[in-house]
C-alpha cells in the first residue's frame, strides 16, 4: 500500500521544520550575551578578553551594558534573565550570591589554581583588581592635590566642587576614614551599632559640596575630563585613561580601596554551561595579560604576570603591585553580604532627603 502524496507532503514538512528548529535551538546555544559597565572599560574587555574568547571557542557573542548588579536583580524579579555573563564589583556580586540571583561556578571547569588569594568566590570569578581612589584636578590644585579622605572632605583647605558615587558600595568606607576611623578598623566600626550611621553622617556633612552623584565608571571619567568637578571619588584605571587622553587629573593610591571586578552567571542564564565554558577561557594569563595594555586594572591571575608581557615599569603602576596595595583598604566581602542591603536602604533615604 502506497503513501499518499499529501501525506508524504506533509511528512516532508514536519520534518523540514523540526530540522530547521533544531538548527535554529543550536544556533542559539551558540551565542552568548554578555553585560559589563560600558565606556573604556568594556572596551578594553570587549579587545581584550571577550571577542578574542569567543573566536577560541567558535561562538558569536552579543555585548550589552548596564549600571550594575541593581539592573539584574529587576530582571530576575520579573522572570526575564536575558545575559548569560555578567561583570560586577566583587561586593555587589557577594551580596547577589546570597540572595539567590547569581549561578554557583563550577571551579571544575574555571582553573582558579594560579590565582592571587580572595579573588574568586562561590557566585563570581575575579577578572581584574582595581582601586577606588581619591582624584583631582591638577588645574584646580596642582600635581600635589588632596592625599587622604580627609582632605577629601577639608572644603576650607581645599574648595571647590565634588562627585561622589550615587551607590552605597565604597561610599562608606572613605567618609569614615574622613572621620578618623584607622583604615583597619573601618569594617569593625561598620560592623557595629551605630557604625552605618555614622557613615552617612559623614556623607551628608559633604553634600553641600557634591555637585554631582555619579552612577557610572565612564560618567565619573567624563567628569573629570570635562573638568566639571575638582575632585572625585572613583576607580584608578578610568583617570588613566582619561589622563594619556590629555585630560588634567591625578590620583593617589593613599587610603584607595583595594578591590576586583569579577565575572558571574546571573541564575536563569538561558547559556548557563556556555557561559561556563567563557569564564574558564578569558580567566587564562594570556588574557588577563593582554587587558592591563587597555587598562591599568592588575590581573587576578598570577601567571599573567610570567608571560613577559607585562612591562615592569608598568607593573609598578598597578593597584595590585605590592607597595600600592600596601597603602590600601582592601574590600570586606563578608561585610557586604551581611550589611550591603541595609547600607543601601540608609544611604539612598540620605540622597533623597
Amino acid at each position: 500500500m502506497s503513501t499518499s502524496r499529501p501525506f508524504r507532503s506533509s511528512l516532508r514538512v514536519v520534518l523540514l521544520c523540526l530540522a530547521t528548529g533544531l538548527a535554529a535551538t543550536s544556533a542559539a546555544a551558540q551565542q552568548l550575551t554578555v553585560v559589563s559597565f560600558g565606556g573604556s572599560y568594556q572596551e578594553g574587555q570587549s579587545k581584550a578578553l571577550f571577542q578574542p574568547a569567543a573566536k577560541a571557542l567558535g561562538i558569536t557573542l552579543k555585548e550589552e551594558t548596564y549600571t550594575g548588579i541593581a539592573d539584574l536583580r529587576l530582571k530576575a524579579k520579573a522572570g526575564a534573565v536575558t545575559w548569560d555573563v555578567v561583570a560586577s564589583g566583587s561586593g555587589s556580586a557577594a551580596r547577589a550570591g546570597a540572595e539567590g540571583i547569581l549561578e554557583k561556578l563550577d571551579y571544575k571547569v574555571i582553573d582558579i589554581s594560579s590565582f592571587a588569594p580572595g579573588l574568586a568566590s562561590d557566585y563570581c570569578v575575579g577578572g581584574d583588581v582595581f582601586s577606588t581612589v581619591l582624584a583631582w584636578n591638577t588645574k584646580t590644585y596642582g600635581e600635589k592635590g588632596p592625599q587622604s579622605w580627609a582632605d577629601f572632605w577639608d572644603v576650607n583647605k581645599f574648595p571647590g566642587k565634588r562627585a561622589y558615587r550615587k551607590g552605597v558600595a565604597g561610599a562608606l568606607e572613605p567618609a569614615l576614614m574622613a572621620d578618623g576611623v584607622p583604615p583597619e578598623k573601618v569594617y569593625e566600626v561598620l560592623a557595629s551599632p551605630g557604625g552605618i550611621e555614622r557613615a552617612i553622617k559623614k556623607i551628608k556633612d559633604l553634600k553641600p559640596h557634591i555637585a554631582v552623584w555619579w552612577s557610572s565608571g565612564a560618567q565619573h571619567a567624563q567628569l573629570m575630563k570635562d573638568g566639571e568637578v575638582d575632585m572625585v571619588t572613583g576607580w584608578n584605571g578610568r583617570f588613566d585613561v582619561v589622563a594619556k587622553d590629555g585630560g588634567k587629573v591625578a590620583y593617589t593610591f593613599n587610603q584607595a580601596l583595594l578591590d576586583y571586578d569579577c565575572y558571574a552567571i546571573p541564575k536563569g542564564a538561558p547559556n548557563k554551561d556556555l557561559a561556563m565554558k567563557f569564564l574558564a577561557e578569558i580567566s587564562k594569563p594570556q588574557y588577563q595579560a593582554e587587558f592591563t595594555k587597555y587598562i591599568t586594572y592588575g590581573p587576578t591571575n598570577k601567571k599573567a604576570y610570567e608571560l613577559g608581557t607585562i612591562d615592569a615599569a608598568y607593573a609598578k603602576r598597578l593597584p595590585s603591585y605590592p607597595e600600592n596595595a600596601a597603602r590600601q583598604l582592601p574590600i570586606d566581602l563578608d561585610w557586604y553580604t551581611r550589611f550591603e542591603a541595609q547600607a543601601a536602604t540608609a544611604y539612598q533615604n540620605m540622597l533623597s532627603e
